[in-house]
């Protein structure tokens, strides 16, 4: 957290040239400008010195320049005359004293100087370029500022390497590059993809510069060469900030418009929203039954820091100050919705709400009705209480950052939904927005797969809550059985052991204006590819972890690039040197592809449900990846009141000492806690997990610590330390007696070494081949690749941790692999006969020799179980279905196909005829069954139900282990019905297919008839 990134010192190099290349007095000819828009500004006729205060005519325009630091300055500009302000103090904050600045003539331009910039103001035509102190360009205009009576527009010349980013929360994009695009910048009210909401009228580029347009107005920033930002106002009215980093630009637009707000710890906890009152998805219910909600994360060992209970139009409330109670309670705060505005929330307040909910419908037209709904909800909360203001605000507007999380809308919970919100809201954080998110799985549609691939990552979000109430069913994380129950707990408790990095972070923002949520492009601006598509669907959380969610139904992630630097897999300990991209990553449904970088130093909170069951002996740890020299800043305050902007806070910092890469000493040096707050730990034990990949020979802290020979051991010692080597290729754990925070104290590991181990190449590597299959309760083989590093491996022995039930035995040893080879080894497995059908997690262990080193590899992977194949003759509707889409609804069994729900269509009938068995569908569906090679042929009558009465136009087919075997011809509500009888030659897996052929969906019910296997 202690580094300071710049911008690509290339790219700014590359900008000198461009004074070659931009128009004015004494340069060459710029490039093509952009097409003219109404009136361009003519030629300087007057300018006045007024201290920072610069005033400027080109006839009967003026413009005025005004510094308001030594890197930001103000250009507006008023085509007739006369200036206005119709955003006011609304956005912009004061400032303080503006900077003392000189001015110069010279023959053709005036320059406005302070100690850091140079603004050049061209006489002829009136035209600015800035410069810095040594002399180098940071923008040019290529032409003057143009208008047309509605809108005002900036022409600047684009450097042949430069990148934008910014304009607010941008859906689908925003983390790379915004170079030859064009953004809208305005409420559109549009929450899917290629939507703008929550815009913000500021932009950043990696020349050193960003722009923040004042207004309240709508724009479109062209950054085509050259670069055109329109706003749809007849004045400009622009900030300009000059950094030496984006990070650093970020800052002084935030230092302008107010810092991200410090949310309450409860607020980075998993928030709940649903309607009880009056709920007409629901049926009728009660406020205070929000409560067995809550009690159902509590009875499933879940997080959950806060619930709306009135989120749906017409619900309302009752009972407040019970409900509010009741979560508390539970540790939990009460939100409230606001539909119907904000008039009542000093009442609402007193009575226990902590969080409040902006609606779209009330906030209304107008960025300032919704800047200030934003602000007036915040305020509420702290005027009538001792509380943090917290708020979600959607469709807001610059300036928000400062109030609320700013909320992506409603949504659909599809793969595609995750896919184009990861770049959403790493992007969001160019622009100052440091809390941006969206429900988790939406709040139409969805499915236990798609919530849970949804929810992992968005643990890596600072905030984030799950809306219910609105989809077929409740989505709430344990709302979905086994495996979804215990991987959604898994992540939400990973969360919550994770809220003093990301607490920390969030202290940061406030300082910085940066967010936790970061592109790549943020933390790697020297990286070419971090500003590309290769880094569209990744982000940094913090400046430690990179998230690389999984967004389609697969086990295995692709495209994965990891910058410059050493990255470990959180899930195997296996080490990455980057940069590069990784392909097939085995992506089990428990497995969030997430890499950690190394020098990392995470501290924890192990063990909660809560940030409540935090006490005064609590465990704080450190989780460690030692690599060079490192350090983070941990930040903590009571958590829920203002007394922090008081000072009443205390951090503590980390200090890690490695070698950058192979064997010797690791010193943690944890340093005194400075501060006080309510609350503050005097004493507390410290837990420590180092990964370091070999064991070291001692553990020191005041002299040697205990060696500990076992978990068991370990987890019953109060103090002392134990190498696990089967944990991620080797973790150190070591845990203190309580000490005191207010001295600072020293852990060394002797005779170890860096993240990676002594020879981090000479590590074996596993790895599973793809497609794997087993049958329930049926005992065969799962295979495992072990790949040898730059040493030979000896006495390699392979084991499967294996789900509950199942049966594992061990491989036999591998006596040798030679140097950047693989052995493949089967083990043998039997699961159990109940085993659930599709995916099982599996995660494969090998111990092993190499470099003089014992040393292990872990995997985790997933091969399908399979049910039983059919026999003799088997209908097709009463086969178990490993996957099944259907263009409406669900495909139906034995029925035609129907509503949203199973079992709600009518009988199948096909030219006339009634069958009792079959499959009805809608296209597109794509239904697929197992046969395990058993059966020799498929039959059925297809064709589009009686039902539509003419109407449809489909086709048909039938695919065998990836093979199309079968196609009908184009089938229409008038067709005859088509004969299907398709030898299958022992196939495995057979796919039956109905898609639509004329772009229509209307009518295309395509029903399989009598759809039947024939096998042995």
């Amino acid at each position: 957290m202690q580094s300071t990134t710049r911008i690509r010192g290339a790219v700014v190099a590359a900008l000198l040239g461009l004074l070659a290349a931009v128009s004015g007095p004494g340069s060459a000819q710029a490039a093509e400008p952009a097409e003219p828009v109404g009136t361009t500004v003519g030629d300087l006729t007057g300018f006045t010195a007024d201290g920072p205060v610069y005033r400027l005519s080109a006839g009967a325009a003026k413009a005025r320049v005004s510094f308001v630091s030594e890197e930001t300055f103000r250009i507006e500009l008023a085509p007739d005359g006369t200036f206005e302000d119709p955003a006011g103090d609304a956005i912009v904050l004061p400032q303080g004293a503006p900077p003392r600045t000189r001015w110069k003539e010279r023959a053709d331009r005036y320059d406005l100087s302070t100690g850091d910039v140079t603004l050049r103001v061209y006489k002829s035509p009136l035209r600015f370029a800035l410069y810095r102190a040594d002399g180098s360009q940071v923008w040019s205009e290529a032409k003057g500022l143009s208008w047309d009576g509605e809108k005002t527009t900036q022409t600047l010349a684009r450097g042949a390497d430069e990148q934008f980013y910014g304009a607010g929360m941008q859906n689908g994009r925003g983390n790379t590059s915004h170079r030859d695009k064009t953004v809208e910048v305005g409420v559109d009210y549009d929450w899917d993809d290629g939507g703008h909401p929550n815009s913000v009228p500021f932009y950043l580029s990696t020349a050193g510069y960003g722009v923040f347009r004042n207004t309240f107005a709508p724009g479109t920033y062209a950054f085509t060469d050259p670069v055109t930002t329109t706003e749809q106002e007849s004045r400009f009215d622009a900030y300009y900030f000059a950094g030496d980093s984006a990070k650093d630009v970020i800052g002084q637009y935030t230092k302008l418009t107010g810092k991200p707000f410090m949310p309450p710890v409860y607020g980075l906890e998993m928030g709940d929203s649903d309607c009880y009152l009056h709920n007409a998805n629901r049926g009728e219910r009660r406020t205070l039954d929000a409560l067995k909600v809550a009690d159902g994360y509590a009875e499933n060992d879940m997080p959950n820091g806060w619930m709306l209970v009135n989120d749906g139009y017409g619900c309302g409330y009752e009972d407040l100050a019970k409900t509010a109670k009741g979560l508390q309670d539970r540790d939990m705060e009460l939100g409230l919705w606001t539909e119907d505005g904000i008039d009542k929330i000093a009442d609402q307040v007193k009575a226990g709400q902590r969080v409040a909910k902006l609606d779209v419908a009330w906030v209304g037209e107008g960025y300032k009705f919704a800047l200030d709904g934003c602000k007036d909800a915040y305020k509420g909360i702290e005027d009538n209480s001792d509380a943090r203001g917290f708020t979600y605000a959607p469709e807001s507007w610059s300036g928000a950052q400062r109030c609320g999380v700013q909320w992506s809308g409603d949504q659909y919970g599809t793969w595609d939904y995750i896919r184009w919100q990861i770049p959403t809201y790493a992007g969001a954080t160019m622009s100052g927005l440091a809390y941006t998110t969206g429900d988790v799985d939406g709040i139409f549609g969805g499915s236990a797969k798609t919530y849970t691939r949804d929810l992992q990552w968005k643990m890596f979000l600072g905030t984030t809550m799950t809306m219910d109430g609105w989809a077929a069913s409740d989505k709430q994380p344990f709302r979905y059985g086994e495996p979804y129950t215990s991987v959604n707990r898994d992540y939400l408790k990973l969360k919550e052991s994770l809220l003093p990095y990301q607490y920390s972070y969030a202290h940061e923002a406030t300082k910085t204006g940066v967010g936790m949520v970061r592109p790549l492009a943020l933390e790697y601006p020297d990286d070419p590819r971090a500003a590309t598509d290769a880094a569209k669907y990744e982000f940094m959380s913090g400046e430690d972890f990179l998230v690389a969610p999984v967004y389609q139904d697969s086990t295995e992630r692709d495209g994965i690039y990891l910058p410059k630097g050493t990255w470990t897999d959180y899930w195997s300990g296996r080490t990455y040197q980057g940069p590069v991209t990784v392909d097939d990553y085995s992506a089990p449904l428990d497995t969030l592809p997430l890499f950690v970088k190394g020098g990392a130093a995470v501290p924890m909170w192990p063990g909660i449900r809560s940030y409540k069951d935090r006490t005064a002996t609590s465990a704080l740890a450190w989780d460690i990846y030692p690599q060079g020299r490192s350090s983070f800043t941990l930040y903590e305050d009571d958590g829920v009141t203002r007394q922090h902007r008081d000072g009443a806070y205390a951090t503590q910092r980390a200090d890690v000492r490695a070698p950058v890469e192979g064997g010797g000493d690791v010193t943690v040096d944890i340093g005194a806690s400075k501060g006080k707050f309510t609350g503050k730990q005097a004493i507390r034990p410290y837990e420590f997990s180092v990964h370091t990949g070999s064991a070291p020979s001692a553990v020191k802290l005041s002299g040697k610590l205990p060696r500990l020979d076992s978990a068991a051991a370990y987890a019953a010692a109060k103090q002392g330390w134990w190498y696990d080597r089967d944990d991620r290729g080797g973790v150190v754990k070591i845990k203190t007696a309580p000490l005191s925070t207010g001295k600072k104290f020293s852990v060394k590991l002797e005779n170890t070494s860096a993240i990676g181990g002594r020879d981090a190449a000479a590590a074996a590597v596993l790895s599973a081949p793809q497609g794997q299959e087993i049958g329930a309760g049926a005992t065969g083989t799962v295979a495992v690749d072990v790949t040898a590093g730059s040493a030979d491996v000896t006495d390699a022995v392979v084991s499967l941790d294996v789900p509950e039930g199942w049966r594992s035995t061990p491989a036999p040893a591998v006596d040798r692999i030679r140097a950047g080879t693989t052995r493949r080894v089967e083990v043998r497995v039997t699961p159990a006969k109940d085993a659930k059908v599709g995916e099982a997690r599996i995660t494969a262990l090998t111990r092993y020799r190499s470099a003089g080193e014992s040393r292990t590899a872990l995997q985790r992977f997933a091969p399908a179980v399979m049910p039983a194949p059919p026999t003799g003759e088997a209908w097709a509707s009463d086969l178990e279905w490993l996957t099944s889409t259907n263009g409406y609804g669900p495909a139906e069994r034995d029925r035609s196909n129907g509503e949203s729900g199973a079992a709600d269509g009518h009988p199948l009938t096909l030219a006339g005829k009634v069958y009792e068995k079959g499959i009805g569908t809608h296209a597109d569906s794509d239904i697929e069954v197992y046969l395990g090679g058993q059966c020799s042929k498929f039959t059925a009558d297809a064709g589009i139900d009686d039902e539509i009465n003419g109407y449809g136009e489909v086709a048909f087919s039938v695919e065998a282990d990836g093979k199309v075997l079968w196609t009908s011809p184009k089938v229409t509500g008038a067709s005859a019905t088509v004969p299907v009888d398709v030898p299958l030659d022992g196939a495995r897996h057979v796919r039956l297919k109905v898609t639509d052929t004329n772009g229509s969906k209307t009518g295309d019910h395509g029903d399989w008839g009598a759809a039947r296997f024939v096998c042995s």
